[in-house]
Order: C-alpha cells, then structure tokens, then sequence
C-alpha cells in the first residue's frame, strides 16, 4: 500500500530536536502536510530562538528533558549529529514519544539493535529517515523491478560524492564526521533493495583523523551479482545510479537519491537501445513530504515500524556500513 495523502498527518504534533539546515527542510515539509510542530530544541538556545521564529514554532529551549516531557508532543524528528542519535532517540522513547532519526540512525549495527529494541519494549514507533524510499521514483522504480520488468538484477552501480563546504563549526571536512554514514548510505541502500545483504565486502578509502573522507567499494554475493559504490566529501563523484538485470536496466539520473527522472531501458531493443520510457516524478516541496505522510499513516494506525523502512532493513543497511568501515580502517594501517 503506498502512504496515502489523508489527515493522519494532523493527528501528529512533532517536535524537533536540532535545528540544522537539515531541520529546517524537513520542518518545512512537514508544515505544508498541515501537520504542527509544538516546539524545538537546539544545543544553542539563539539559535533555536531563531529557528522557532522562521517556521512559526511556539516554543523554543535549550533544555532537552523539558521539551521530552511536553505532553502535546507525540513525535519527535531527531536530527542532532550523527554520533548523538541513540542516546537521544533512547531518552525521547523512554519519554513515551514516537521517533523519526535522521540517517544515519545510529552509528553502529547494535546501536541500532538497542534503538529497536527500547522503542518495541515501549510500545514506540521507530523510523530511520531514509527519505528515498518514499520517494514517487524510487516506488515506481522499485515495483517495476520487483514485477520483474528488469529481470533478475545482476549489478547495481551507485555514487554520492560532492566537494566539501565549510559552515559554522565545521571548518574541514574532518569535522563533519563520517561521509560513508552521510552519504554513502544512500548508494549502500540502493545495493540492499535490488541485491539484498552482501556476503562479501571489498573497500578502500581515505581516512583523516579517523574520520572517513571518501571512498569506494564492491559489494559482492554468493550468487554473483555485485554492487559497485563510491562516496566523497572532498570531490565531486558522478551522481547518478544504475541497476541492471537480464532483460535491461534503468538509470536514475543526478541526483539519484532525490531525483525525479529515471529511464527504463526494458522491454524492446527500441526502448533498449534508442529510446528508453522516461519516468518523471517532480518534487513537491523539498522532498520529505512522502515520507512524513507514511510515518504519520503508520502511527495512526498503531504500527511499531515502517513495513518499507523497518527493523530489517535498517539493520541490515548498517551492519553493512560497519563492515566497510571496518575494511577500510584495516587496509589503511
């Protein structure tokens, strides 16, 4: 069942914990679903002032618990650094709300265990936001390879990397943490939906500081399909993606994680070879509208996690981040 666009989203009154750019993008979708946003919370009290100023947002504090104990608050979208989501996602569910992360959910495989595990013990539900999944495109594209359209996938081939751009407090791109976890998870994730789990993890990057800059890796299966990805904060990747089956493939244009274009090249050597179908989604918005709508869909009707986005799936996709960045750590000594 894809999310529909019903009121279940008004139902929902959310507060955001962190007031990033990503914040205000998301904020900004969610105000237009008709969902209210009850309060903000930032590490700089000016800051998250400002933010509650631009997007109309009555309450405004430095003081975490306080906005944890709200009882108007059903919901919290949580998008601090990456390195601070469990343990704020841990005391928001044990404050009895429902949570949404910003990707990366955690920064390890049994974090995100942990995260789960608190959330079905609470009674809690739980979503990494991983945007691209509720992406119109990637559903299309998603059910048309499902339905078998491409045939049995046999490669995927995916990049995210673009120069990096100091801001306040991240002044190299050493401060801005791991670019794997930030936007390599995109490309990982894009291997796991069309190839599933790889048994076998080859990897190689650039790591400063012990954070990782970049990098490049094949993620292989038993059975022969592999996923080849790559990822940078330093310089610019190509940013498209592909994934290729026994009867053709389909190209999802730059950017591949956000985009609206896709062209299938299936079905007649024509659309094979000359003239692929064009599918074209435009974004409403900045993107985050289908996402918020399905979260809001799966807690009005009681469910745990998202069926499209859930335990598994997150799991899985970080167990796999964990795993290059273990092979990279290893070959660079």
């Amino acid at each position: 069942m894809h999310p529909s666009k019903r009121s279940a989203t008004r139902l929902l009154r959310w507060g955001c914990i962190g007031t990033g750019d990503i914040s205000h993008r998301v904020i900004s979708d969610l105000r237009s679903t008709g969902a209210e946003t009850i309060a903000v919370w930032g590490r700089s009290s000016d800051r998250a002032v400002e933010f509650a100023r631009k997007h109309r947002i009555a309450v405004s504090s430095g003081d975490l618990s306080s906005i944890l104990a709200r009882d108007d608050i059903d919901i919290v979208y949580v998008a601090t650094p990456a390195h601070t989501h469990t343990a704020i996602a841990l005391e928001a569910i044990d404050a009895g709300k429902h949570v949404l992360i910003e990707k990366p959910i955690s920064t390890s495989a049994s974090d995100a265990e942990k995260l789960f595990s608190r959330a079905r013990a609470a009674g809690r539900f739980l979503m990494e936001a991983m945007w691209m999944r509720f992406n119109p495109l990637h559903v299309e594209v998603l059910d048309r390879v499902q339905r078998g359209e491409l045939g049995e996938i046999s490669s995927v081939r995916a990049g995210f990397g673009t120069p990096f751009h100091a801001r306040p407090g991240k002044a190299r791109p050493e401060d801005a943490g791991s670019v794997l976890r930030d936007r390599g998870i995109y490309p990982v994730t894009l291997a796991h939906w069309f190839l599933g789990t790889p048994h076998i993890v080859r990897a190689q990057g650039v790591i400063s500081e012990g954070v990782d800059l970049s990098g490049h890796a094949t993620l292989e299966q038993n059975e022969g399909g592999f996923a080849q990805i790559a990822w940078s904060g330093t310089e610019f990747l190509d940013l498209s993606a592909a994934v290729s089956g026994a009867r053709g493939w389909v190209t999802l244009e730059s950017m591949f994680w956000a985009g609206s274009d896709a062209y299938f090249h299936a079905g007649s050597a024509e659309r094979i070879f000359q003239s692929p179908e064009h599918l074209h989604h435009p974004r409403s918005g900045n993107g985050y509208g289908p996402m918020l709508r399905a979260v809001a869909d799966a807690v009005a009707s009681g469910q745990l996690e998202h069926p499209w986005h859930n335990a598994e799936t997150t799991i899985s996709v970080t167990r796999t981040l964990d795993r290059i960045l273990t092979d990279i750590s290893s070959s660079s000594r």
